[in-house]
């Protein structure tokens, strides 16, 4: 069986996607799951930063993507957790970019080597955003719960017309129960007006930048906070029953 490739996407910046990438990613991997993270992010790159590999990552996916080295010798895997890999993005070159057609090829490749492909999406939703779709088999639409990132959800979702009903999900990052109320907003508003399905609920975890900085993608224990809302969604992921967490 091969693998599945999932993007995380947004048009509006700052939603968590890099950090929803490495932190999922890294539950998988805790589960046993063989997993490459892929940022699609040309030029503003950071999930290397989020995953502690910055020093590590030395070939990107337009390397492998055209042929310059082989998906082996260019996804590096986590010294501290096995089984968890990531495959960079190149910074601006002169090189032509990657065509759509050679990210499927790559992306194909990647389906036979991993049982998890995420991969981190750009802001926007000009030619980052359709290069990291255009090979997905599934999406992931993240947003956080203010009025703008809501909007910019359904915008998402429109350019998203070509996946079927259950190839879309909604992730709600960043959560804080106070905003909630100021904006008399809850989670059904969220999937109501991205007409999705939801994934998962991230509360704002103000332990998460500390360890992301230390390369860590996910809180080594504890059952409550990010790191438990990221577990639960690589659970659903896995097709596994959990129930979700209501933040109001």
């Amino acid at each position: 069986m091969s693998g599945q490739c999932i993007a995380a996407v947004s048009g509006k910046g700052g939603t968590g996607k890099t950090s929803l990438v490495s932190s999922v990613g890294a539950a998988l991997a805790l589960s046993g799951r063989r997993v490459l993270c892929l940022d699609c992010d040309v030029g503003l790159r950071n999930l290397d930063l989020a995953l502690g590999l910055a020093d590590k990552a030395l070939m990107d996916f337009s390397d492998v993507a055209q042929g310059r080295c082989s998906l082996e010798s260019a996804a590096v895997e986590h010294p501290k957790l096995p089984g968890l890999f990531l495959l960079t993005a190149p910074v601006r070159s002169h090189r032509p970019p990657v065509a759509e057609t050679e990210m499927r090829a790559l992306l194909a490749e990647v389906r036979e080597q991993f049982d998890y492909c995420l991969l981190d999406a750009p802001a926007g939703l000009g030619a980052g955003f359709q290069l990291a779709v255009c090979g997905a088999d599934r999406c992931v639409v993240v947003t956080t719960a203010d009025a703008t990132s809501l909007r910019d959800a359904q915008h998402t979702v429109m350019e998203l017309h070509r996946f079927p009903a259950g190839a879309l999900h909604l992730v709600v990052n960043r959560v804080r129960k106070k905003m909630l109320r100021q904006l008399h907003a809850t989670i059904d508003d969220a999937i109501d007006r991205a007409g999705l399905p939801l994934l998962g609920v991230v509360p704002e975890d103000d332990a998460l930048p500390l360890f992301l900085n230390q390369g860590l993608p996910l809180l080594p224990s504890g059952g409550q906070g990010a790191s438990a809302a990221y577990r639960n969604i690589a659970k659903r992921i896995q097709g596994e029953r959990v129930p979700l967490v209501r933040i109001r």
